[in-house]
């Protein structure tokens, strides 16, 4: 998969700008606050459909502007493709594929990127809601339909949420509570099965990586968890949703009492275990760095296993925070594929990568 060109107008601090990529590594330098990561935000967008730094399209839209456009021709099975997005505020998002209006799952297959910036290395340490968004962001990619059971879920918990929170000024709310829990149910349990799936294989694969990146020394496991009465979280969807059903019934009371929902797929985390002790709790800074660029280096992996070739890997000033070792051990692994890489020391990596050198100085684009 590769970006070839994209254009963008009024978005972020660009006006009318466009860049050319190479096909295989793309340094983007400047100084600090240029625009570099608007730039790889741009490229993130045009992959899943939404921003890696922002809920609100708004916020992507530039002073004075009164739409954001991001348009760009990228290839993927050999074919070539046009894609754009026009961001309005308070508007739901434009998304044109080859000239027909689109959606986000159509955007799965059509190009796809895995990013890795500095708050990635902190996946380890980091609570549960890093490492569900991990998944929710890799799976989304991968499979069609599973941004909008994501979408549905959330809705679902905010619905319910509310009412936990406002029964006791209006009771007859708890009428509902059921139905939408059941709901919740029902859609945890199709979420529940593509994490487990997903975490197997990325289990698989970062294993290898990290043993090869610790020369041997180092092993990493990881371990799918979400609510205890679920048995096998890769058993069919109505045994799961039975097993959800459990744990829900015997946390009513609870959730009722305390005002929050305590059942479903947003209590999910992935165990991770560096030489089988949790890594959370007890590997070093070097070791969470290694297991958390091996994760996503992984994540690249998957995608070339399941679509033949790689993503394009937008790495966002992340070589800076790495000592040495670790740069080299990323930048040895890149290849075969495209990579955008943000810096300030472009020539230094340029000339280690033999990359192509592009410059944003305040918003321009300098080739």
């Amino acid at each position: 998969m590769k970006i070839h060109r994209i254009c963008l107008n009024g978005f972020r601090n660009y006006d009318y700008q466009w860049a050319d990529f190479d096909p295989g590594i793309n340094v983007i330098t400047g100084e600090n606050a240029q625009g570099k990561t608007n730039l790889l935000e741009a490229v993130y967008l045009l992959s899943t459909g939404k921003s890696f730094r922002t809920r609100y399209d708004r916020e992507m839209v530039g002073f004075g502007y009164s739409a954001g456009e991001v348009l760009a021709d990228v290839s993927a099975g050999g074919r070539k493709q046009t894609v754009k997005m026009v961001l309005r505020p308070g508007v739901r998002k434009n998304i044109i594929i080859n000239g027909a209006k689109s959606t986000t799952a159509d955007l799965v297959g059509k190009f796809s990127c895995v990013l890795f910036c500095p708050d990635d290395l902190d996946l380890i340490k980091d609570g549960p809601s890093a490492r569900r968004k991990l998944m929710d962001n890799a799976i989304s990619q991968l499979r069609p339909g599973y941004a909008k059971l994501i979408s549905d879920y959330n809705r679902l918990y905010e619905q319910k949420a509310a009412i936990l929170k406002d029964w006791h000024e209006k009771p007859s709310l708890l009428d509902a509570l059921d139905d939408f829990s059941d709901q919740m149910c029902k859609v945890s349990a199709q979420i529940i099965r593509y994490r487990a799936a997903f975490v197997t294989r990325l289990n698989d694969v970062a294993s290898e990586i990290h043993s090869d990146f610790s020369g041997g020394r180092d092993t990493l496991r990881m371990n799918y968890t979400t609510v205890s009465t679920v048995k096998d979280p890769m058993a069919t969807a109505m045994e799961v949703y039975y097993d959800l059903c459990d744990h829900l019934e015997t946390h009513r009371k609870a959730e009722i009492e305390s005002g929050m929902c305590l059942s479903g797929c947003h209590k999910d985390d992935i165990e991770i275990f560096v030489n089988d002790m949790p890594a959370r709790s007890f590997a070093s800074q070097g070791q969470t760095r290694t297991a958390a660029l091996s994760i996503k280096l992984a994540e690249r992996e998957i995608h070339l296993q399941e679509f033949g070739e790689y993503p394009v890997l937008l790495l966002d000033d992340v070589l800076s925070e790495l000592d040495p070792g670790r740069q080299e051990f990323v930048l040895n692994r890149i290849g075969g594929g495209q990579t955008l890489i943000t810096c300030c020391e472009g020539e230094s990596i340029a000339s280690r990568t033999g990359g192509k050198v592009i410059t944003v100085d305040g918003g321009k684009i300098l080739e």
